[in-house]
């Protein structure tokens, strides 16, 4: 595959960030790394190896793969969860103002889809719910949508706009709309942990009547790099 390395100074996040860009051309794709991952993680995990890259090098898709910054936001358990959030927002406007530009740049094209498993779902959901004209697809395995569990007792206003589990359900009529052009899938495999975590959040957006597919890999753990590497080309049109 065509590979492109890319680095610079965040204005959003003053640090340094990395990215890896897969591909010349094809539908942008936006992919998240799992917990505490980096841009590199993905590809060193092995998602590329059954059929992604026959579709980058097939000119389907291109992919742009990026740095998250979980150590200082979820595992930062030494920093007050407000302050967490507010780490959290300003990797969102690094995404918003940074990122989706150089991509809309190389690709040429709005048809954005975003992928991630694991912490990656949260990141590719949540991104999609809160700025739905960014991405015409998201692609969630084996994730979890709900951030009681990261935030250490504390919960404000912040807190609730980033976690879907809670503003989903009070989705006003507007934003519904804004998102019903997403085609959503979530998929798991039916002994993972987080299946019900699954099957929850898909009939969430069900119920407000969103685009959802739903699949649930029978007699399998699925939240592991071959599940996800075997089942993510079927999701990439």
């Amino acid at each position: 595959m065509h590979r492109e390395h890319y680095r610079w100074d965040s204005p959003a996040l003053g640090r340094s960030m990395e990215l890896l860009w897969y591909g010349n051309w094809g539908r942008p794709m936006l992919i998240f790394p799992t917990s505490l991952g980096t841009c590199s993680q993905n590809e060193d995990c092995g998602l590329f190896r059954q059929g992604l890259s026959g579709k980058v090098d097939g000119g389907d898709v291109q992919i742009c793969s990026v740095d998250a910054i979980d150590g200082e936001i979820w595992y930062n358990r030494g920093a007050h969860p407000g302050w967490r959030m507010h780490r959290y927002l300003q990797w969102e406007r690094y995404l918003l103002e940074e990122v989706l530009p150089l991509i809309k740049h190389k690709a040429q094209r709005d048809d954005l889809i975003l992928y991630g498993a694991s912490w990656g779902a949260f990141h590719a959901m949540n991104f999609a719910l809160r700025n739905p004209g960014a991405a015409s697809r998201v692609v969630c395995f084996s994730g979890m949508y709900d951030l009681h569990r990261m935030l250490d007792g504390h919960w404000d206003d912040t807190c609730y706009f980033n976690c879907p589990t809670a503003y989903v359900p009070n989705y006003p009529q507007e934003q519904i709309d804004r998102a019903r052009h997403i085609g959503f899938v979530l998929a798991t495999g039916e002994q993972d942990h987080l299946v019900q975590d699954t099957r929850h959040f898909a009939g969430v957006l069900r119920g407000k009547g969103l685009n959802v597919v739903e699949e649930i890999w029978g007699g399998v753990f699925g939240h592991d790099w071959n599940y996800w590497a075997e089942h993510l080309p079927r999701f990439v049109p």
